[in-house]
């Protein structure tokens, strides 16, 4: 059986080193295939990439939403162009999340300023986000919201296939730097909410799918969803019984979930700009993505099992803090 992915970065990656395990066979459409080179075909063109697929994922919401509606007519698609048109556009992901019951920071015209003004689209790691003063330096494309001053940062990841069964890892812990996530310890303390199962049923989901939260006095407030595997569950692939990117694979083949419980306390630890050796992380599971290292870029992550931490990569973690 042969998967297409609409993309070849780390995500890609590694779902295609959980399926080749599983017997699968991986098609890129990715015009840089650096990271995911020796995993599978690689191809620039739409039509040609379709070509002999038995099915189609994504590791990225900020594709064209017209290129995976042109096949959903020709191939089985996980998650659906409806998840992705949520997603993808700020201010629909939020009118979604409200209408579903689930709380956000305000957004809007009637909030206090200073403000947070965040691109509508093509916002990642933090990228499209500034503070505005006024109302009146909103552009056009932006969404005006709250600036909340959190005690912590959460992520939800479940996965829901094609038969409706939900699984729902243990909530996670992040901490980021600039916008990028620099550390994510699970499990994390505090009751789990069931804002994963309404969003799952609601967009008839196949797929993992991943929420990042704020807990803010005692509440936890959505911020974003990602209808993907996600960079806070890569401590899955060591920590959990089955991973993010093995769940993700079994919802859309149809086939059943696997267990979602951590093996232990795990922390990970992304790898952002450089890339040291991994002799220099005795005890921990290390994983070099195959990319150039520049600066801001994820280009390895590093997890620890049994509840330690690695010094060396706290320090980034310590400037993340308020």
């Amino acid at each position: 059986m042969k998967i297409g992915v609409l993309g070849g970065g780390q995500l890609g990656r590694m779902l295609a080193l959980a399926g080749i395990s599983m017997g699968l066979e991986f098609r890129f459409l990715e015009e840089r295939p650096e990271a995911v080179r020796g995993l599978g075909e690689c191809c620039t063109d739409l039509e040609q990439f379709a070509r002999g697929l038995d099915a189609v994922t994504y590791e990225f919401e900020n594709i064209p939403l017209e290129s995976v509606r042109w096949l959903e007519q020709r191939l089985p698609v996980w998650p659906s162009s409806r998840a992705l048109e949520v997603s993808c556009d700020r201010l629909v992901e939020k009118d979604f999340l409200r209408s579903l019951g689930i709380p956000t920071a305000p957004y809007g015209p009637d909030i206090a300023y200073p403000a947070l003004a965040k691109k509508r689209r093509l916002g990642y790691d933090g990228k499209g986000q500034r503070r505005i003063a006024r109302p009146e330096e909103l552009k056009q494309d932006e969404l005006a919201e709250e600036i909340i001053a959190f005690d912590r940062e959460l992520s939800l990841l479940a996965a829901r296939s094609q038969a409706g069964e939900i699984r729902t890892y243990p909530l996670t812990e992040t901490v980021h730097r600039d916008g990028i996530l620099v550390r994510a310890s699970a499990p994390a303390e505090g009751p789990m909410p069931d804002y994963a199962r309404l969003i799952l049923e609601k967009l008839d989901y196949v797929g993992v799918l991943a929420l990042e939260m704020f807990e803010h006095q005692g509440r936890l407030l959505a911020n974003e969803l990602a209808p993907r595997v996600h960079n806070s569950g890569h401590w899955t692939i060591e920590g959990a019984h089955t991973s993010q990117f093995e769940s993700h694979l079994r919802a859309g083949l149809g086939w059943p979930l696997g267990d979602t419980k951590a093996r232990d306390q795990v922390v990970m630890y992304n790898l952002i700009g450089q890339l040291p050796g991994p002799e220099r992380f005795e005890g921990a599971h290390y994983h070099a993505y195959g990319k150039a290292p520049r600066p801001g870029r994820k280009v390895g992550h590093v997890t620890l099992l049994g509840g330690g931490i690695l010094p060396e990569l706290e320090v980034a973690c310590a400037r993340s803090a308020p």
